[in-house]
């Protein structure tokens, strides 16, 4: 059985660590965290220049995998790649997602399947192959990416909340069935993120990063890197005792 690095608190040193979407936005800000902290990070990712980018910028064992986390076997080859180079799989964060923004009663039912694949199927694919992993291991840690979406609702991003919704019930869940395996599992919900993907939904509503900043307590939208810091701090020993919940990383914006 493999055995995790000896670290303590905030140390992620050696701790090999997926990230999925970490090309761009959110997900290369976790990536530059972990690494950061010692962490060696599998960059993941369906656009494979972005990730060979990041890999090389990040250095040391940084490796880059191109995936499409709604390819159930592309992800299962992904897990087997990283298995095989480093023995084992300690962090996932399932960060990989899109959104095409919309009035529910106007979007073509295509449209969801996309959403649903990448947002929902692309966690419960990446989560039951690496969980499998873990299990074998004897422990592991899951941070997957919600939204306060699932929270509270968005205008215009219906489907997009109802997988971000079920990405937060499916976290609990998995919790409780991974707990007794040493495997401890948490959902970070954003805020408004200045992201490409805000950059792409709010392309036709130029008002609408205003608005937002003006209704975010803290006057500004989240950047990747105060997502990463919620990442690194789950994805730590610091957080051994920490499941099932969780965390909105949104300026106060939402706080129910």
């Amino acid at each position: 059985m493999e055995t995790t690095p000896e670290t303590t608190d905030h140390d992620l040193t050696g701790r090999i660590s997926i990230v999925t979407g970490a090309g761009s936005g959110i997900g290369r800000g976790i990536a530059r965290r972990l690494a950061a902290e010692g962490a060696v990070v599998v960059v993941a990712d369906i656009d494979g220049p972005s990730a060979d980018a990041l890999a090389a910028e990040l250095g040391g064992q940084a490796l880059a995998v191109p995936v499409d986390v709604s390819d159930r076997a592309g992800v299962e080859a992904m897990a087997a790649q990283v298995v095989e180079r480093f023995g084992r799989i300690d962090v996932l964060v399932n960060n990989a997602g899109w959104d095409k923004a919309g009035p529910f009663l106007e979007q073509d039912h295509a449209v969801w399947d996309t959403i649903v694949q990448i947002n929902l199927f692309g966690t419960l694919h990446c989560s039951q192959v690496v969980v499998r992993q873990m299990t074998e291991q004897g422990h592991g840690t899951v941070v997957n990416i919600a939204s306060d979406a699932a929270r509270v609702g968005s205008s215009g991003e219906a489907v997009y909340s109802a997988c971000k919704g079920g990405i937060v019930a499916f976290t609990k869940t998995l919790a409780r069935e991974a707990a007794r395996a040493g495997i401890t599992a948490n959902a970070v919900c954003p805020g408004p993120a200045d992201t490409p993907l805000f950059d792409q939904i709010s392309a036709d509503n130029p008002k609408l990063r205003t608005a937002l900043e003006k209704a975010i307590p803290l006057r500004r939208l989240a950047q990747p890197e105060d997502l990463a810091n919620a990442v690194a701090f789950l994805a730590s020993p610091a957080s051994h005792y920490i499941t099932g919940q969780t965390l909105s990383v949104s300026g106060g914006l939402t706080m129910a």
